[in-house]
Parts: C-alpha cells; structure tokens; sequence
C-alpha cells in the first residue's frame, strides 16, 4: 500500500511540473483540479486495499498436508512400555523354585492381574510340588510348555495338563486342591501360573475348571509369527477358555528367518503386560529392548501393541479391563473387605469352604 501511494504522489509531482510548463496555455483552476483528482483516487485506492484485508476469509490448513496434528494422533496410537519387572527368585508350594514378577513389592498387582510365576526346572527339582492349598476369591491359570503337571482337589476331581495344555481354574467360593509334575528325573518342567481377580459379584460363585490339553489350543500363523490363542480373539481365531472380565490371553512366538512383526489393537484403557521367556538377537517390545524373564508392563497410551524381531522372540501377553474395585488379599484368599478374609479363614478351618459342587469343562 505505502509502494502504491508513493507511485502516486509521484505522479502528482509529474502533474505540477506539467501544469508549471503549461501555464500558458493552463489556468491555476485547472492543476488544482487534477491534483485534487489524484488525490481522491489514492484515498479510494487505500480504502478499498483496507476494507479487502479485513473481508477476506482466513486461510484454511490443507488437509492433505503434513499437519503435525495427524503425526501426533498417528503416533498416539501405539502402546508403549510403563516399565519392566524383572522375576525375583523365590520357593513355593513344597519347595518349588519360581520366578515372579506381578504379585511382588515391585508390582503388588495389575488390575485385574494378581500374581504371575514362571517355573523352569528339572522335575526332580520340583518333585515337591504344591500340597492341598486352599483359595477363594479369584481365578488361577497354569500354562504348560514343557512338562506335565497333576492336579487334584477335595472334590475327587483329577486331571493332567501336558506339553502347550492350560488349565483355568475359577475358586469361586472356595476350593482345596494340590498340584504335582507328572514328569520325572531330568525332564524340563517348564510352565506359568497367573492370578486373575474376581469382580465382587462374582468371588462367591460355583468353582469351575477349564481344562484343555495342547492340540486344543488353536494357532495363529502369521507372516514369521504365530500366536497361540488362549483366550480372547486375534485375526479371526479365537481361544476355547471363557473369562469372567473383558480380556485375552496368547502365547505369541517370532521365530525363523528374517525380520518378523506382529501388532495386536486393544482398548487403551485394559490392562496389560508380556512376560518374555525367549529372546535372542535384536528385537523390540513396545518400542524397547525386550527382557528375558521379566513382565514387560504397557502404557495405556494406545490400542496397538507391536513386537519385532530379527532373530527370536516368545512372550505371553495378558490385558483386561480393569475391575476397579478393593483388593484386599491374604495369601489364598482374596476379597474386597478384611471382614471377608476373616470370614474365609473361618469357613476353611470349618470345612464349608470345601463345596463338592465344581463344574469340570474338558
């Protein structure tokens, strides 16, 4: 604009030197007219400049561009890593040595998940086993790779799980049961066991079992992965054990040559962690180095979790929707109040704990 009235008030100059060398054949009213002209068209000139730049609509982001909005939404999609809790060595049962990561000072619990060990020895090493034990309040689920374990409760129900089998147990009310490797001298024993919290609604419900051997558990086979389906669903297969919250279990594997990925969606607002028990060459969980023999805990920052690999790399991945209610936990037994675990040591020690009412589905 100031370019604009400069240009003009040069020509006005050009004016008044015309008019001084046409005086003879110009009046003084006539230059006085043309000034006044010029002077009227730079004003017009400014006022329409103004009154555009104000009436113009602002101008709108390309919505094919590379808007920093779109990178930060598509990199809030992916889960990441909260932390890692690395298994602290100790015995249970008879004298069985375990790895435990959830259920320790590290992590008391991951709502809805309790506790989680992994055992990995030869099975005269744990030839002690599990003695009748009592529980209410909560789920347990063993998880066998190599091995067999027994089990056994005051009902007279018996079962073994082998090589790839679970077991889901539902205490419910109440249930006594002991657990013993079927397998012998030096056979690997090698397996999980993870808690799963009840909601309040049901920690007194009927105890149940679910009981399936390995060539039960349908795979997955994916592009250098596979992933065994427990519970829940992934790519369209679905697992046989049913659960009582929102959630799934796998058993996923990248194995072989080349580099291999796997990616799973979930709700943000589940729960979740993968316990690795293999990795070797490099590799990434949640964007970070993955641990042996540790639970590798997920932000609830994203619905997609993804691994990769150029060697090995085998976890169990666990989510669930969270219970949201008081945990009140005493060894076995696990309530909402203090009144409750009371009331649980009482009816133990008075044998109406131990219902004979327990449904066995195989």
């Amino acid at each position: 604009l100031s370019q604009l009235i400069h240009i003009r008030f040069a020509e006005l100059r050009h004016l008044r030197e015309y008019s001084s060398h046409a005086a003879r054949r110009a009046t003084t009213t006539t230059t006085a007219t043309l000034f006044t002209r010029t002077l009227l068209c730079t004003l017009a000139l400014w006022l329409l400049l103004t009154l555009s730049s104000k009436l113009s609509p602002p101008l709108l982001p390309n919505p094919d561009s590379d808007h920093p909005h779109h990178d930060s939404m598509a990199s809030s999609a992916l889960r990441g890593l909260k932390t890692v809790v690395k298994g602290q060595k100790m015995m249970e049962g008879g004298g069985v040595p375990v790895y435990r990561t959830i259920g320790t000072s590290a992590m008391r619990n991951l709502d809805p998940f309790l506790m989680l060990d992994e055992f990995k020895s030869p099975s005269r090493d744990a030839e002690m086993g599990f003695p009748n034990h009592p529980h209410r309040g909560f789920e347990t689920c063993t998880i066998m790779l190599r091995g067999s374990v027994e089990h056994g409760d005051h009902g007279g129900n018996s079962g073994v799980i082998g090589p790839g089998g679970v077991q889901w147990m539902t205490a419910g009310r109440g249930i006594v049961h002991s657990e013993f490797p079927k397998s012998k001298g030096d056979e690997m024993l090698h397996g999980f066991q993870l808690w799963i919290n009840l909601p309040k609604k049901d920690k007194m419900c009927k105890p149940r079992y679910q009981d399936y051997q390995g060539d039960r558990i349908p795979i997955f086979q994916g592009d250098g992965y596979s992933v065994r389906v427990i519970s829940g669903e992934h790519s369209g297969v679905s697992g046989p054990v049913t659960l009582r919250i929102p959630g799934f279990l796998f058993d996923v594997r990248l194995e072989g040559s080349g580099s291999k990925k796997f990616s799973h969606d979930f709700p943000a607002d589940w729960n979740s962690f993968a316990y690795v028990y293999e990795t070797e060459g490099e590799g990434a969980l949640a964007g970070r180095d993955p641990v042996p023999r540790a639970s590798h805990v997920l932000a609830n920052d994203g619905t997609t979790l993804e691994a990769s690999t150029e060697g090995t790399l085998k976890f169990l991945l666990f989510a669930g929707k969270p219970i949201d209610e008081p945990i009140v936990q005493y060894g076995p037994f696990v309530m909402n109040t203090d009144e409750e675990i009371q009331q649980a040591f009482m009816d133990y020690q008075s044998g109406r704990l131990q219902s004979s009412d327990v449904e066995m589905i195989t």
